[in-house]
């Protein structure tokens, strides 16, 4: 038991991190993790070692989300009901030119969608996102640089 303990004091930040790079929700992501960490306990027989634990773990993260998504598609009137609440992204969020780059973010499509907001809100080196997509260090900084070549000339685009 106290090895799992272990596990989840070194890596539930950085997992908790990932999940708010895909949710941008406080609460979503700490119920989020929690859930991550379940279903790696129910799986750790399939942990084989290959890569590392951090990855293994924000894999399972993503497809927890990935689920997550999928019940609230099926159950709008709840997703509803958790956009109407405020969160402290929303506060952090406040002046235009961050609502313009988010905005011009969300229109990327991914996989430069989601390297950018690990790079950005997630704080993770390329490193860690080329192992989470189970690429390299240089895929993720051309894939970032891509992206925001796309977001000047979007932004550029939108200013006309």
């Amino acid at each position: 038991m106290g090895e799992l303990t272990e596990v989840y004091e070194q890596y539930s930040d950085q997992v908790f991190k990932y999940l708010m790079v895909l949710c941008r929700n406080v609460d979503i992501a700490e119920e989020l993790t929690q859930e991550t960490f379940y279903q790696a306990v129910r799986s750790i027989d399939t942990y084989n070692g290959e890569c590392k634990m951090s990855v293994w773990l924000c894999q399972i993260a993503k497809y927890t989300y990935y689920k997550y998504v999928d019940k609230q598609v099926k159950q709008p009137q709840l997703s509803h009901l958790l956009n109407q609440l405020p969160s402290e992204e929303d506060n952090l969020i406040e002046s235009e030119n961050k609502i313009e780059l988010y905005r011009l973010i969300h229109l990327l499509k991914e996989p430069h969608k989601e390297i950018v907001l690990l790079r950005i809100l997630g704080g993770l080196t390329f490193k860690e996102i080329g192992e989470i997509h189970r690429k390299n260090e240089n895929w993720a900084r051309v894939t970032f640089y891509r992206a925001k070549l796309k977001l000047r000339e979007r932004g550029m685009r939108d200013e006309k």
